[in-house]
């Protein structure tokens, strides 16, 4: 039963990779579009690569968007309007005419005839008045529609009668007309004419709108076996409209039925050898991040989210696919771990939407050359304006990108569509917000980033102000230590900011009891004089339990506090050891050991090396080129041959190039200089 659960245990990292594997595999499948993959990629202007094509199927030419867009605009611009008549208003106006007369006749003198023929003259005006109706406003269309009697009837241009007009057209008539008569209706009519056609804009957007729903979204049929295009003809206009629909009626018709299975599998073979490269180069070239399940689930996520915002905008509006700032990606495992790594798995991640994606070869193109951009340009992003600078960078690539591709597509740089660079700049912006994602990141997965190692060196934070207090020469030794191990780490392409900040944290345990340590003494008393060598050993190796204690409730990273569990490795307090060893000749260095672990890291190292080297130096007298030489070598001699750096991963060169920059530096520190001879 013990064996088996120590298989479990040592295995569980591996399973864990493997079920974060397969979820990855089914989500990238489930987030796909659900349609086939046409199996021949095509591009306007290009030629025809492949054997003369046969429809293999009936179908249809389908419009692009812009032939429809542009039939809908002709409708507009040319349709009816509707204008409706009420037949209740030239009887009403007859009579308000009849009452005005009466009231006129009773005042006045008038025979019998006279208001006979002034009447009867007045309601024949009337009926030539409104014949074709009075509109309240003149028509701007052309064609005009008038609803009488539940009949649309049309009318001419010439017909149509306003307020104004029909005034006129009455006056006109009077003119004709015996002077009596003209002048007793004059300002009678004029005062009682009325508009009797007003717009019916409802029944004219109803109108509008069956002939929008008439448009076909098809023009032509191609019928099976007809050639579509020959091998080596140039894609041109018309052949690549009948490619395109043919494209999606076969894709439509693929997800059906039985394919349905086959397509899927396809997918999830396909995504599997992607994810899979990953896997295989992270174990055996980045066996580190390999073996941490957290880092490994952060770049898994990264993968996903591309992938998820990509297809999401493809299944929205494909056109703003380049959106999406999929330059994020480099960027971010740029920041937190090497650049070839990055640009690897941003060039899985763009193989992956190469699938789903538009003119697949073109986006694979520009998102490869942007992030290769990216991973060039984007360098100590702690300084704002190389982040600018980097995404102004990357924004230009894809808009002399798009140049390129629409001069081989349209042989022209006319018909350019402007509103892509408004994608460009679109992308370049959200591109920026890699700032705000990388603190996140850290605060989910517990990673540390340049910007946060930047914050964490300030010596005015409020952990080494404290230290700077409570210990000043412990201060002053880590500010020493920090500036020989962020030499020695340029030196050897090591993370020099990180070996600085865990250098200058390395010795916060010392501030629990400072005064036993030699460099915060400022009198001749000891406190050791009067402790047992066991007691003063366990003060001393207890200092690095106390300063991970105190890193912990300061929230300092883990990668930071990887220097304070490793500055010591395994290495012997030899000074209390030997005191011990003088009262009690067979005592065991158990006690006198620091618990570990020794250094896994060039960092870790370069540290464990600078520490040792700058705490000793305090006991060198009259130093000089020789002796700082032979010291610093005895001193790494020392920790090698205790097998202190087995598992970091640093060559025997590298260390030694470190060993020449610590002999550099202290030769530096204590001002010599060449010995003339007298």
């Amino acid at each position: 039963m013990g064996k088996t659960l120590d298989n479990v245990y040592k295995h569980q990292s591996l399973a864990y990779k493997y079920v974060l594997y397969f979820v990855s595999i089914a989500l990238i499948v489930f987030f796909f579009p659900k349609g086939g993959k046409f199996k021949y990629e095509f591009q306007k202007g290009k030629p025809w690569q492949y054997e003369n094509l046969y429809a293999p199927i009936d179908f249809s030419i389908k419009k692009t968007d812009e032939d429809i867009a542009e039939e809908q605009r002709s409708l507009r611009e040319n349709k009816s309007d509707y204008y409706a008549f009420d037949a209740t208003i030239p009887s009403n106006v007859k009579k308000s005419l009849q009452q005005s007369l009466e009231t006129l006749f009773a005042s006045n003198s008038y025979s019998s005839i006279q208001q006979r023929s002034i009447l009867t003259s007045g309601i024949a005006i009337m009926d030539s008045v409104y014949a074709l109706g009075v509109f309240q406003e003149l028509p701007s269309s052309n064609t005009v529609l008038l609803v009488k009697n539940n009949e649309a009837r049309p009318l001419g241009s010439n017909n149509f009668t306003n307020l104004q007009r029909a005034k006129q057209l009455a006056s006109e008539i009077l003119a004709n007309k015996s002077f009596l008569v003209r002048t007793t209706l004059k300002n009678p009519i004029s005062n009682v004419i009325q508009a009797n056609v007003f717009y019916d804009e409802a029944l004219t957007e109803k109108a509008l709108d069956e002939e929008l729903s008439k448009i076909s979204f098809t023009r032509g049929e191609i019928s099976e076996g007809r050639l579509i295009i020959a091998k080596g003809e140039v894609v041109e206009a018309e052949n690549f409209k009948i490619l395109n629909s043919l494209k999606g009626e076969y894709e439509s018709e693929l997800w059906r039925g039985d394919n349905f299975y086959f397509i899927l599998l396809g997918y999830t073979i396909l995504v599997a050898l992607v994810l899979g490269m990953l896997l295989l180069f992270l174990k055996r070239y980045r066996s580190e991040i390999f073996g941490n399940n957290n880092k490994v689930t952060f770049i898994f996520v990264n993968i996903l989210l591309m992938v998820l915002a990509t297809t999401l905008m493809v299944k929205n509006n494909e056109s703003y696919v380049y959106v999406v700032p999929l330059c994020i990606l480099p960027l971010i495992l740029k920041n937190f771990f090497d650049a070839r790594l990055g640009l690897f798995v941003h060039v899985l991640t763009v193989l992956i939407l190469g699938f789903v994606v538009p003119n697949s070869f073109e986006y694979i193109f520009l998102q490869i050359i942007a992030g290769i951009v990216t991973i060039l340009t984007a360098s100590e992003l702690y300084k704002r304006a190389n982040l600018f600078i980097s995404v102004g960078q990357i924004t230009l690539i894809y808009i002399i990108g798009y140049f390129a591709f629409h001069a081989i597509h349209e042989g022209n740089l006319e018909n350019i569509e402007w509103i892509l660079f408004g994608v460009f700049i679109l992308n370049g912006l959200l591109t920026l917000f890699a700032q705000p994602l990388i603190y996140m990141y850290e605060k989910i997965f517990g990673l540390i980033s340049d910007v946060s190692l930047l914050e964490l060196s300030d010596t005015n934070s409020k952990l080494l102000k404290e230290m700077s207090d409570t210990a000043p020469g412990t201060f002053h030794h880590s500010l020493q230590v920090a500036n020989l191990a962020e030499a020695a780490a340029n030196e050897i392409g090591a993370n020099a900011m990180l070996v600085r900040v865990g250098a200058l944290y390395h010795d916060i345990g010392k501030m629990d009891k400072p005064t036993f340590f030699t460099e915060n003494q400022i009198t001749n008393v000891n406190p050791h004089d009067d402790l047992p060598p066991k007691e003063s050993a366990k003060i001393i190796i207890d200092h690095v339990i106390k300063g991970i204690e105190i890193a912990r409730k300061n929230n300092l990273p883990d990668r930071i506090i990887d220097f304070l569990r490793t500055h010591h490795g395994t290495t012997l307090v030899y000074y209390f050891f030997k005191k011990q060893q003088e009262l009690e000749e067979n005592t065991s260095d158990k006690d006198f050991r620091y618990p570990g672990p020794i250094p896994f890291s060039k960092e870790t190292a370069i540290l464990m090396m600078a520490d040792a080297v700058e705490a000793a130096s305090k006991s060198l007298k009259n130093p000089t080129f020789g002796i700082i030489d032979e010291f610093v070598e005895k001193i790494v001699k020392g920790q090698m041959q205790a097998n202190q750096f087995l598992n970091a991963n640093i060559t025997l060169k590298e260390i030694e190039m470190v060993k020449k920059v610590l002999k550099r530096k202290l030769t530096n520190i204590y001002h010599l200089r060449v010995e003339y001879p007298e």
